[in-house]
């Protein structure tokens, strides 16, 4: 079957692996139909993402048909999912605690494992869930966008709390999404102009600020001095997440949805006199997906808006080196599969 490879930093080949075999128990095997490219991607190309060795099949934000069952599983063949791409060992501590999301020895397909981004693959059907009424170019989009639901779960959202979402690439827009849908009162701040006139035009976002040195200021000025009541970081930049701190209301919450590799630093008296919490995010788990699910169907989630950039798995090794310098007008690029 045709497989896209990165096969080193830079390198993006169009490869024959072998299809999967007859399911093991407990597992499934998914015709592929769609999948999102995600920052994972771009950073696997780039020979930025810490954690991964070459060479790998990437994709993991993916839809397709179960094609086969292995014994014990009682999915149908022929229906259509949305693939969970975190697969979790089930027994350590945050298993036994209902959160696979941050499983201690966590497989996340297209990075610690091959991905998704090839024709058929085989994986535990625990992590297939039914894509209902969704097109499969949108249950390619479940993923990225329960990232962002699980983080506004995890701050506890209080209807009518004033928001800021940092950083409004995918991630952030999504966040910021799922926010709206909370009920929370919802302002951006991002460095591109662009990407806040999108959001401003396209998703109906009305509160937008340009990252800058003014920036904290103007972002203050709006709410009166008082800071906003959860802030959610999706900049993946260590300098943003500090900045972050000064503008949490007291008693507010801070959300890091991003991940740096540097070291954050922050004034420990501004955050104790704030008595601010503090909440990392990582991936998401079933009913974050269900959630976003449901909310598709709802028609909440502009998802033509986001679904900016098209491709095949044959065009895909010269688009997606394109993609990772030349942004404008991206928002979610697909790969479809026939």
């Amino acid at each position: 079957m045709k497989s896209v490879v990165c096969a080193a930093p830079g390198r993006l080949e169009l490869a024959e692996r072998s299809r999967p075999g007859a399911p093991a128990p407990g597992r499934a095997t998914v015709e592929i139909r769609h999948v999102g490219i995600c920052g994972t991607d771009y950073h696997i190309y780039e020979g930025k993402h810490p954690f991964l060795d070459y060479p790998r099949v990437i994709g993991h934000e993916l839809s397709g048909i179960v094609s086969a069952v292995g014994p014990g599983v009682t999915l149908g063949i022929g229906t259509p999912v949305v693939v969970n791409p975190y697969i979790s060992c089930g027994q350590c501590v945050a298993c036994r605690q209902g959160k696979p999301n941050c499983c201690t020895r966590i497989q996340v397909l297209g990075v610690h494992a091959d991905g998704g981004m090839c024709e058929c693959i085989e994986v535990p059907a625990g992590n297939l869930y039914p894509a209902g009424r969704l097109s499969l170019r949108d249950a390619a989009m479940v993923e990225f966008l329960a990232i962002g639901a699980h983080a506004v779960r995890r701050s506890q959202p209080r209807p009518g709390a004033r928001a800021l979402v940092t950083g409004i690439g995918p991630i952030g827009l999504g966040t910021a999404i799922f926010a709206r849908i909370a009920g929370l009162d919802v302002s951006l701040i991002d460095a591109s102009s662009e990407r806040l006139a999108f959001a401003h035009e396209r998703l109906g976002f009305g509160s937008t600020f340009p990252a800058g040195p003014s920036a904290h200021e103007e972002v203050m000025r709006a709410t009166a001095g008082d800071g906003f009541d959860v802030v959610f970081d999706a900049t993946g930049n260590a300098e943003a997440i500090g900045a972050g701190f000064g503008l949490v209301a007291h008693g507010g919450t801070y959300v890091l949805v991003s991940v740096v590799k540097n070291e954050i630093v922050f004034s420990d008296p501004e955050f104790h006199k704030r008595e601010m919490s503090l909440i990392g995010s990582r991936n998401a788990t079933r009913v974050d997906f269900e959630h976003v699910v449901a909310s598709i169907e709802a028609g909440l989630i502009p998802t033509d808006a986001l679904a900016t950039h098209t491709t095949t798995l044959e065009r895909v090794i010269e688009d997606l080196p394109l993609w990772a310098h030349a942004k404008s007008g991206l928002i979610k690029a697909i790969v479809a599969l026939p």
